[in-house]
């Protein structure tokens, strides 16, 4: 008689749900108490500018305690799971493992340099998984020749690369990451890390010139290929398809003789005439062409400088599909974002350990983790319709269980996947509305896995101890601050079509996980509440003019245990995800700050775009590193050093709240009047202590950095302005 099947993962509810639940109790019942005080100013005011005054405030706290509600969703029923891939190799032969198409994105080889691209595709490439039945495509969407070629030598390099990861059992098994590790040092090694440092050498001096000299050119057919860029009418926003199969599992072997995963280059048909619907169009182009060549089960995507990190990776994700969770519809696993080159505080929260970790562990426990974007594992079948409704795709050769039975170079597959990556494919189809990728949101990942839960299919987060993957984060503050306004101008139009969570999601996934949804796609709304109390409570200080209750009052306690309370709650969801004080002081510095400039930016721009005002175009974020402005950000100091409107809200609160709460301190000790405004006093300090990376790049600093004098002057200038008309308007 066989004994048990032995167990693939496990799961294990959180003790603390029981007490996140008593505080929301708790807290949504001082949230009441506030809305009656604030109902009583209302009706006792005997001004209309203290009457306005209230009102602002009640409207903020209604805002603020709405985006509360969404937070304490994921706070319900958290979870933690665990996965044992050892018992895999018990339960599934290989010749039963499930093949896998890896996809990875990259739009510009001057932004995403094309090395840290192939660092990427080769750590995939080297997984500890059956070569035969992995596929990694490279999407190419700046259409470029120096992508084309880091490829070419990517494909050469990687026939040593996998073998020699293989053979030694290396974990890190990005090139560039075991390299700047602690490695052993032998002669093997030594000659490996030459072979990279010459593909390197290569990449990265064709990208400094912009083009890839003959002399790199090895033979007549990588000429051929590389010449297709070359011609008169090709552009990046302009060009036919480009497929190549640089890597055939059937054909092309490593330097031991054993087979090499397939490595695809494509660049999908561009035309200025056509929308080509961003990362989500290039991802739609890979689901189809992969489906053309190699039609997998599983689908990895990633981010083009999110590395694996994990060898077994792939083997985590199979302990769950397919059908090996205890979810009947389980569509997709998702592992989280972790990143490398962080500083010691984490100064821009570029971990974004609420969204990555502690959001997604508690949306678990619900009907599953959203899709974040990158490291995620799918069944290729949930891009066609519900689980209880598949969707025919117009060529049948895409469908899910069609078997490709022909070689991946052959004409026939060649000539459907030039035709299914062609720019007018998916007119009249459904690509982007009911299969695929989804179109309507700059975040098509958000959009994307909402649309598919929405569908029914659920999910499952993996967080192995050992980070699956590890990306690149922005080191420079502009470069933050834009890549956030990009994200909620994609949440707010989300947010505000038609498949709204405040409406549509309710009825497909039920309160909880449309309050998760939620609390993506309103995030901008923040910027009402911070925006008021930032700049408010300060003015009305400088004119003396109490707004809050008194030290002495019974109600300024409630204030005090809402504020301890929702910071207390936020503290200890960061300590126990594994962070430090520090880095949970530079998020809410960081929340803050987006309240104040990219979530007011981004909600400007979404309002133009919906009133067919012309807006920025979208701009990748740079991966690209600088010593200098690297040093500065490894020391924990701000970047500014570019004229940019972001800053000019952020520097102007920062001056308000130093002048409020010096001339605050001033005002409290020549009236003695400190009951009076101490709340006051205490939002305006609150202000300055957040801010003294602002004070020190205006005053201090002399590198190039700092905060430009024009930004200074001109934040200044609006305080002076922001005075006057307080000046005028509160004395009336």
């Amino acid at each position: 008689m066989p004994g048990p099947t032995p167990p693939l993962h496990s799961l294990r509810p959180l003790r603390r749900r029981h007490f996140n639940r008593l505080f929301a109790a708790v807290y949504a019942s001082a949230i009441l108490s506030l809305f009656y005080h604030h109902i009583l100013k209302l009706l006792h005011s005997t001004t209309l500018v203290s009457f306005f005054m209230s009102f602002l405030l009640f409207i903020s706290d209604v805002v603020l305690a709405y985006m509360w509600s969404t937070t304490q969703a994921s706070h319900m029923n958290p979870v933690h799971r665990q996965v044992f891939p050892e018992n895999l190799q018990k339960v599934l032969d290989r010749k039963d493992v499930p093949a896998l198409d890896i996809f990875i994105c990259t739009a510009d080889p001057y932004k995403e340099p094309p090395i840290n691209v192939v660092n990427t595709a080769l750590s995939v490439m080297a997984y500890d998984y059956p070569t035969e039945k992995l596929s990694v495509y490279v999407s190419d969407d700046g259409g470029s020749e120096l992508t084309m070629f880091a490829f070419m030598e990517a494909a050469k390099f990687g026939k040593q690369w996998v073998p020699f990861c293989r053979e030694n059992d290396i974990t890190d098994r990005c090139p560039n990451a075991f390299f700047t590790s602690n490695y052993a040092l032998n002669p093997k090694t030594m000659e490996i890390k030459m072979m990279y440092e010459s593909m390197k050498t290569k990449v990265e001096g064709a990208v400094e010139i912009g083009k890839v000299n003959d002399e790199y050119i090895c033979s007549e057919e990588e000429r051929q290929v590389l010449s297709q860029y070359r011609t008169k009418d090709f552009t990046r926003q302009n060009h036919p398809s480009v497929i190549q199969v640089l890597l055939n599992s059937k054909r092309d072997v490593d330097n031991r003789g054993r087979a090499m995963p397939n490595l695809i280059y494509v660049s999908r048909e561009k035309s200025k005439s056509t929308p080509h619907h961003f990362k989500a169009g290039a991802l739609n182009v890979l689901l189809r062409v992969s489906a053309s060549m190699t039609n997998s089960a599983i689908i990895l995507t990633l981010d083009c400088d999110m590395y694996s990190n994990d060898p077994l990776t792939a083997q985590k994700a199979l302990c769950y599909l397919p059908n090996r969770s205890n979810r009947p519809n389980c569509g997709y696993v998702q592992f989280p974002q972790r990143f490398y080159g962080l500083n010691k505080t984490d100064i821009y929260d570029s971990e974004y350990k609420r969204l990555y970790r502690t959001h997604l562990i508690g949306m678990d426990g619900l009907n599953g983790p959203s899709y974040v974007g990158t490291g995620c594992f799918f069944l290729r079948r949930v891009f066609f319709g519900a689980p209880s409704s598949y969707i025919e795709p117009e060529t049948p050769e895409l469908a899910p269980d069609h078997i490709v039975n022909k070689p991946i170079n052959s004409r026939e597959v060649l000539s459907l996947a030039h035709h299914v990556a062609g720019c007018n494919y998916e007119n009249r189809t459904n690509w982007g509305s009911k299969m695929g990728f989804r179109y309507g949101s700059l975040v098509e990942d958000y959009y994307t896995g909402y649309r598919i839960q929405c569908e029914g299919w659920q999910s499952i987060f993996c967080d192995p101890s050992r980070p699956a993957f590890l990306g690149s984060v922005p080191i420079s503050f502009n470069d933050a601050l834009n890549q956030n306004k990009r994200w909620y101008v994609g949440l707010l139009e989300m947010g505000f079509c038609r498949y709204s969570p405040l409406t549509f999601s309710m009825r497909a996934m039920g309160i909880l996980m449309a309050q998760s949804y939620a609390y993506y796609a309103f995030s901008a709304i923040w910027s009402l509440p911070i925006t008021v109390y930032a700049f408010l409570p300060s003015l009305a200080l400088l004119q003396g003019i109490p707004i809050f209750p008194k030290v002495y009052e019974p109600w300024f306690y409630l204030y005090a245990f809402m504020f301890l309370a929702a910071y207390g709650q936020d503290c200890l969801d960061f300590i126990l995800a594994q962070s430090t004080f520090q880095r949970w002081w530079s998020d809410q510095r960081m929340w803050l700050i987006r309240a104040l400039s990219p979530f007011v930016f981004g909600t400007i721009e979404f309002v133009m775009k919906r009133l067919g005002l012309p807006t920025h175009e979208f701009v990748v974020t740079s991966k690209v590193m600088d010593a200098e402005l690297s040093r500065r950000y490894d020391q924990g100091m701000f970047e500014f050093g570019v004229p940019s409107p972001m800053f000019v809200p952020l520097a102007t609160a920062a001056i308000l709240n130093l002048i409020a709460f010096l001339g605050g301190f001033v005002l409290v000790l020549k009236e003695r009047s400190f009951g009076s405004f101490f709340i006051q006093m205490f939002i305006a300090g609150f202000g300055v202590m957040n801010s003294l990376p602002f004070y020190e790049a205006m005053v201090l600093r002399r590198d190039k950095g700092r905060i430009l004098t024009k930004t200074t002057l001109t934040s200044t200038l609006l305080v002076g302005l922001l005075y006057g008309i307080a000046s005028f308007v509160l004395k009336i």
